[in-house]
């Protein structure tokens, strides 16, 4: 398998929290002067991505405030000048030829830093009570192939011309595009049979959500070996580090942040019996317990900062290139994280080498 460099990305706090909204340290906070100050702070830290991810509303509680992706992202595009800025993408709230022109032009903003997520939709409200007919699992992937298909085309320049079972179109093409690389980046994510064979057909990244090491293993082989018409697919990890001097002052705060998530019990069992019960990550959460979304300290980057250092260096000799990371509190932990944590991946990395 090629081995790339590795990267460190940071979720963008569109929900306010990745852990416990009741964590007396980190409050909350979805708003835009928030995020901008968290990823012109990760940026300075040395992190090279930062991933948008997509709700129109609060999944836990519509109450709370939700950052908006796509106009936070073009606004992130035009403040930095080298972080890699990664939108989430729900194809059934945005028309191919729109999202392309979209991506398009944030590509242009951000003189080629800007990249997609390609997710399929599991929270059911935000497309029902918008009047969008939220489709079968398989059927929902079948959508966002052609979807995918569509923007990939007119992400090249191409003169677009397709006749599927979802879109109708004729003669469309964009500008401008590649001025500074072929095309913005494709990352997918989901876990399911569909959602592997589309990452494999039609993304660069596969993003896989924080699990141990043994499954990461095997998810990796099964997509790697699917045949591919472009370069070698490569893969994305999302977890959540708890990282101290000691494992066992780690230890201790990842139990104190578990104490706190009791209070959130509520809300994720509101959200819970929202979401699509086919979707394989929900399945993959209750059979690795977790703290924080996506899998979050599944991942196992909970530790001393020597311990969390050669866990990632491990999951890096599995395959993984880049690492999405989540912290609470987020701004503190982030700062340790780049301070503590990443000199000693990079040791590791030049002794490996």
């Amino acid at each position: 398998m090629p081995q790339y460099d590795l990267r460190f990305g940071i979720w963008t706090q569109v929900y306010g929290a990745s852990g416990s909204f009741f964590h007396p340290q980190d409050p909350p906070d979805a708003s835009w002067e928030r995020n901008k100050r968290l990823v012109l702070q990760a940026e300075s830290l040395g992190f090279e991505s930062t991933l948008v991810a997509q709700h129109l509303f609060n999944p836990r509680d519509d109450e709370r405030d939700q950052l908006e992706t796509w106009t936070a992202s073009t606004a992130l595009a035009a403040v930095t000048s080298r972080i890699e800025i990664i939108a989430a993408i729900k194809p059934y709230l945005f028309h191919p030829v729109v999202l392309a022109k979209m991506a398009s032009q944030i590509e242009e903003i951000s003189h080629g830093r800007f990249a997609i997520n390609l997710v399929n939709a599991w929270f059911k409200p935000e497309l029902e009570r918008a009047g969008i007919a939220f489709a079968d699992h398989d059927d929902r992937y079948a959508y966002g192939r052609e979807w995918i298909e569509v923007v990939r085309a007119l992400f090249r320049g191409h003169r677009v011309n397709f006749a599927g079972n979802h879109f109708n179109i004729e003669d469309y093409q964009i500008r401008p595009v590649g001025r500074y690389r072929e095309r913005p980046i494709i990352y997918a994510g989901g876990e399911s049979e569909q959602a592997q064979a589309l990452a494999a057909d039609t993304a660069d990244i596969w993003f896989i959500n924080g699990q141990p090491p043994d499954d990461v293993r095997r998810l990796i082989g099964a997509v790697a070996a699917r045949p591919r018409h472009e370069t070698p697919i490569r893969f994305a990890l999302s977890a959540f580090v708890v990282a101290r001097e000691t494992t066992a002052q780690a230890e201790d705060e990842l139990r104190y942040l578990f104490s706190l998530s009791q209070q959130d019990a509520p809300l994720r069992q509101a959200m819970a019996g929202r979401t699509d019960p086919k979707a394989v990550m929900f399945k993959t959460f209750a059979r690795n317990p977790a703290f924080g979304s996506n899998g979050g300290t599944a991942a196992g980057l909970v530790g001393s900062y020597d311990t969390v250092a050669a866990r990632i260096r491990h999951f890096a000799d599995l395959g993984i290139e880049t690492f999405m990371l989540q912290f609470q509190p987020f701004e503190a932990e982030m700062a340790r994280f780049a301070n503590e944590v990443r000199p000693r991946v990079d040791r590791l990395t030049k002794t490996a080498a």
